[in-house]
């Protein structure tokens, strides 16, 4: 069974705004999700663990600049 939540399910779980996923989007630091049918973004359990990944990483000084350019 995967793991399917949409994106403000995603943000509630890790701590991180909506538009800040998008953002990470934008900058490929997270991968593009799949789609429902009606247009849905849905993410998974790995999208989950990257957020919390990053959250991680800027408690330690890192910002996005680090891991994209």
């Amino acid at each position: 069974m995967t793991v399917q939540l949409t994106i403000g399910k995603l943000a509630a779980a890790t701590g991180v705004g909506i538009e800040t996923i998008r953002y990470y989007e934008r900058r490929r630091i997270l991968p593009k999700p799949g789609r429902l049918s009606f247009r849905c973004r849905v993410y998974g359990h790995e999208s989950r663990l990257q957020l919390k990944f990053i959250k991680n990483a800027q408690t330690l000084g890192f910002t996005p600049a680090y891991w994209k350019s």
